[in-house]
């Protein structure tokens, strides 16, 4: 089976799911990244005195790290403008990703919430753009097969002293992913990777606050209780 995880910046991935893309890996799943951008216009560019440009570019090799580290099947970085997806028209976000997705035909296509765990803007577009998307390619193409969701249930937000996280309800949540020690490793090697915000993965303390379970929405899918794999009862 194929995973295509869509968003927006480098260290989505290893701040949300790269136990559960790790995971998969370990399965013999095929497992993809895109990054809408290249992450660039950080703030924390100001405290290494670099460029969108130059920044764009620690970042992008900070997920090669990444790439090796969750051993990925395949990783791609565009370089849409960050902070700035949402005045781009959404057809030509639209376009890059079906070309993506066209090229890896994977069963499940996977992004944020449609409340974006923590509401930026950029993750709104993502959601609303691979959305769309999927609606378009599952009834012309067949594929994906289902839209996963990624989200975050109440006590999770509840348990975030640094971040103001929006959650998903527990009627809605559909998928439950669990994931072992050598999941939970490669998440943290993951984040070590980004080493240009060290400071904040250690102020936050995000490798205590993220768990071993993993949460998704499943559009237009309802299970009570919820699954436990992302490949688990795919729609024909």
């Amino acid at each position: 089976m194929k995973t295509l995880y869509i968003y927006p910046h480098p260290d989505d991935e290893s701040f949300g799911p790269a136990h559960v893309m790790h995971k998969q890996f370990r399965e013999g799943h095929e497992v993809y990244l895109l990054t809408l951008t290249k992450g660039g216009a950080t703030k924390k560019r100001f405290d290494l005195n670099l460029s969108i440009e130059e920044m764009g570019e620690v970042r992008y090799k900070e997920m090669l790290c990444v790439e090796k580290t969750l051993k990925l099947t395949g990783m791609t970085v565009l370089d849409l403008p960050d902070s700035g997806l949402k005045e781009m028209d959404p057809r030509e976000i639209e376009k890059v990703v079906e070309e993506h997705i066209h090229k890896i035909k994977p069963d499940v296509v996977a992004t944020y919430a449609v409340h974006g765990i923590s509401g930026f803007h950029d993750h709104l577009v993502s959601h609303a753009v691979v959305k769309n998307v999927f609606c378009r390619l599952k009834e012309t193409a067949g594929y994906p097969k289902r839209f996963a969701m990624v989200t975050v249930d109440e006590q999770t937000s509840k348990e975030s002293p640094h971040f103001k996280l929006n959650f998903s309800k527990e009627e809605e949540i559909d998928c439950i992913v669990t994931a072992d020690d050598e999941d939970m490793k490669a998440l943290h090697d993951a984040l070590d990777c980004y080493e240009s915000y060290k400071s904040v993965i250690e102020e936050t303390n995000i490798k205590g606050l993220l768990k071993r379970e993993s949460a998704f929405e499943l559009f237009q899918e309802n299970y009570d209780p919820p699954i436990a794999d992302l490949f688990d009862k795919l729609p024909d």
